[in-house]
């Protein structure tokens, strides 16, 4: 008689509920919480791991308000669609008070957002980790960096996955004042002093959230390869050195690596409810010219199908986003190709909006540059429209409006980092390989060289322009989805239990 083997269980650890991606989107006005699409990974790789047939639970914090806000049914649907996909018994909510009567998932005060985080953590390791009795548990980010060091202790393999590199520090005292058994798991975590015991370290040496989800966990991970080896050869001073140094040691150890995040799937030019015109990879031209015929004349610019447009779609900041050496450069790319009739259109917030706008004033560039609040349908329609995606990004986690531009056939002009690296590769339309326009060296200079190499792809025939992006198109729709990541990750849970998560 056989007897069947019991499927590994799961727990995904997660503190976002619902997508909140670069752009932010229209929750802006009551969330602000951005961590690279964190909450959108957690929800379509809970869904996909489930209907594969994983044994999958989700542990969240219960956010009554946002919730049941009337102003929130974006989230009220998210959390149907949760509840849909899984049975009840398998979503967890964390319960406390400190985060019921909250209007955003996190808040502009340190001091409650560690409130918060130590109120999440305490429910999840007093009471949601032994009720459901994972045989793997996987945790995302600094509100969930302590739990790897109970993991570590209990002997349940932990993978920590990093999409935002903030943290928060504080004392094991105000921890254990919590309501969290620290002592039990103190020596895993990580301490910004030498820590030599418990009665040493527990009242005046700072325990940091991320790093110590990164030494406690048996696997750690980011949102892609190549930021990882960035941060490993040091590339980023804003990397703090103990952050550093503890992603070292575990890549030194082969267990660190990095899996891609995806867009939402309602990015989707087939289907997309935007869009003046929907469209597949093999009609995309047509539809993409009447798109931006609209868009042109909504914004007031010039009206001409053949005006090659350029997209800026991520907040214009100048700290990570690059919008500076687009403003330094930014006359120059119009007069440069006036009688071609570039245009540019942002559909963006943040502090350089400003800057753009004063140049568009100051030129007279109306017709050519639309300069926009962010927007969801304008957002879609835009990359339904355009050409091109401007990502001069200094550095790029992941980055998702590079594989969104490739969905709509909208060619990334970018800078070579991070996952921009790992999404886009140079195009070469003579040998049919590549999908985007990169320069490697961070100035203007550099973007100018991009964008000129953008547009002498725009002058080649429209015939080989069309064969090109319509490649681009259906390898960014098999390559950037959920599915695919999910079984990254799937892979990667069987290596940590080193036996199949399926049956």
């Amino acid at each position: 008689m056989s007897i069947k083997r019991r499927i590994p269980r799961v727990l995904i650890v997660t503190p976002e509920v619902t997508y909140l991606p670069d752009r932010m989107g229209n929750l802006a006005h009551f969330l602000t919480a951005k961590a690279g699409g964190l909450a959108d990974v957690s929800a379509a790789l809970v869904s996909a791991l489930f209907e594969q047939g994983a044994d999958v639970h989700v542990a969240l914090p219960d956010y009554r308000s946002i919730f049941e806000d009337r102003l929130a049914p974006f989230l009220r649907k998210e959390r149907r669609t949760l509840r849909r996909v899984m049975p009840n018994d398998r979503v967890h909510l964390a319960q406390d008070r400190a985060f019921f009567y909250l209007n955003r998932v996190y808040s502009n005060y340190g001091d409650q957002n560690t409130h918060i985080a130590l109120a999440f953590q305490r429910e999840v390791i007093n009471n949601i980790v032994p009720r459901v009795r994972p045989d793997l548990i996987h945790c995302n980010d600094w509100m969930t960096g302590l739990i790897p060091a109970m993991a570590r202790e209990m002997h349940i393999p932990c993978l920590f996955t990093i999409h935002n590199i903030h943290t928060v520090k504080t004392t094991l005292a105000h921890i254990e004042d919590r309501g969290i058994d620290a002592a039990y798991f103190w020596d895993h975590l990580y301490y910004m002093h030498y820590a030599e015991s418990y009665e040493g370290v527990r009242e005046s040496n700072p325990v940091d959230f991320l790093v110590s989800g990164v030494f406690g966990a048996h696997f750690v991970n980011t949102v892609s390869q190549h930021f990882l080896d960035e941060i490993v050869q040091g590339r980023h001073a804003f990397i703090e050195p103990h952050l550093r140094q503890e992603l070292i040691n575990k890549a030194n150890a082969d267990c660190a690596t990095g899996i891609l995040n995806a867009p939402d799937p309602g990015f989707n030019p087939q289907k997309d409810t935007f869009l003046a015109a929907t469209y597949k990879a093999k009609d995309h031209a047509r539809a993409k010219q009447e798109n931006k015929r609209n868009l042109q004349r909504l914004l007031g610019l010039i009206e001409d199908e053949k005006a090659p447009l350029f997209f800026w779609p991520s907040r214009l900041d100048p700290v990570q986003k690059g919008c500076q050496l687009l403003a330094d450069i930014f006359y120059k790319m119009i007069s440069d190709y006036w009688v071609r009739n570039l245009q540019v259109v942002f559909v963006a917030d943040g502090p350089f909006q400003q800057v753009f706008r004063n140049i568009v004033n100051q030129h007279e560039f109306h017709s050519r540059v639309a300069v926009c609040d962010f927007s969801e349908d304008l957002e879609h329609l835009t990359y339904g429209a355009a050409d091109f995606v401007l990502m001069p990004s200094l550095f790029e986690p992941c980055g998702l409006p590079q594989m969104i531009g490739q969905i709509y056939g909208a060619l990334p002009v970018a800078h070579e980092t991070g996952g921009i690296h790992d999404t886009v590769t140079p195009l070469d339309a003579a040998n049919d390989r590549g999908s985007g326009f990169l320069f490697n060296i961070y100035d203007a200079n550099g973007l100018m060289w991009a964008i000129d190499q953008a547009m002498e792809f725009y002058r080649l025939p429209a015939d080989v322009r069309a064969r090109q992006v319509a490649r681009i198109m259906r390898q960014a729709m098999e390559t950037f989805t959920h599915s695919v990541n999910a079984r990254q990750y799937i892979d990667l849970y069987e290596r940590m239990l080193e036996r199949p998560l399926l049956t």
